[in-house]
């Protein structure tokens, strides 16, 4: 199997966890991912998040580290992708009301690539027209009624867990990185023996 490229959409104060967890977990069996910003280069940084649930009504958030982005933005040609990923934390907030981005997630739609979404990366998807019209979706729960309203199915998955709607693999958030990184690369038709 050769490996695959995927497209990396982040914005300032993206999950931290959400960003480094799936790009070197998919980079350690064999795949590509360019984490790209908008109006970014690469080499330049951008900031992440951390958000935890420490008994308050809503999360919290602190500041992560430092991210690189490994792709110029304006260099990015989605032709040569064979997935998109929407990482969360507050980057989706944003970005999602960039043009340059909502194509970009309308070319994998249109082109049935597979689309991966994880806690608010949702946001990115309700925000581009029919993306996940009658699919159904994992994301934070805050995000229930966005789906909703797009016209998709919410599913409330539990924190460890992952969901497959066909090429469209979606979690809670980052506890559940492992189940997803895992429904993910099936759809990339990953295989990983133990020998």
């Amino acid at each position: 199997m050769s490996g695959k490229k995927i497209l990396m959409l982040c914005g300032e104060f993206t999950e931290e966890y959400e960003i480094y967890v799936f790009q070197q977990g998919m980079e350690a069996v064999g795949h590509t991912v360019h984490v790209i910003c908008p109006d970014k280069k690469a080499g330049e940084m951008i900031q992440t998040s951390l958000h935890d649930f420490e008994g308050h009504q809503t999360y919290i958030e602190r500041f992560g580290h430092l991210a690189e982005i490994n792709k110029t933005f304006s260099e990015v040609n989605v032709e040569e992708y064979d997935a998109v990923y929407c990482a969360g934390g507050r980057g989706p907030e944003y970005i999602r009301t960039d043009k340059r981005i909502q194509a970009m997630v309308r070319h994998f739609h249109e082109a049935k690539k597979p689309i991966f979404t994880i806690c608010h990366g949702v946001q990115i998807l309700v925000a581009v027209e029919g993306v996940i019209r009658g699919k159904k979706v994992a994301a934070l729960g805050a995000c229930e009624p966005e789906v909703i309203l797009a016209g998709g199915t919410y599913i409330d998955v539990k924190p460890h867990e992952a969901y497959v709607d066909g090429t469209m693999v979606s979690a809670k958030g980052w506890t559940g990185l492992a189940a997803f990184m895992r429904e993910c690369m099936k759809v990339l038709g990953t295989n990983i023996t133990h020998s």
